[in-house]
């Protein structure tokens, strides 16, 4: 699970469906994304990274963990 997701997403005060409909995707793709069964294309991680103010690329960092995120303060 992407906890750092949830975590923005639930700071934001938004549902898995305010950010999918946002983020013009589906609902249940946005929740697969959160739930890390699947990974997000390019333009879908930067449409989410928009709707929830965070850098896209934490997608696709190898590296990027809780302690990563907490570190940049997201």
């Amino acid at each position: 699970m992407r906890s750092w997701l949830q975590k923005l997403r639930n700071q934001k005060e938004m549902t898995h469906e305010d950010v999918a409909t946002a983020a013009n995707i589906k609902r249940a793709y946005y929740t697969m994304i959160e739930n890390d069964t699947r990974s997000p294309s390019v333009n879908v991680a930067k449409r989410i990274a928009e709707v929830l103010d965070f850098d896209w690329t934490f997608f696709y960092d190898s590296q990027c963990n809780e302690v990563t995120h907490r570190a940049t303060g997201t």
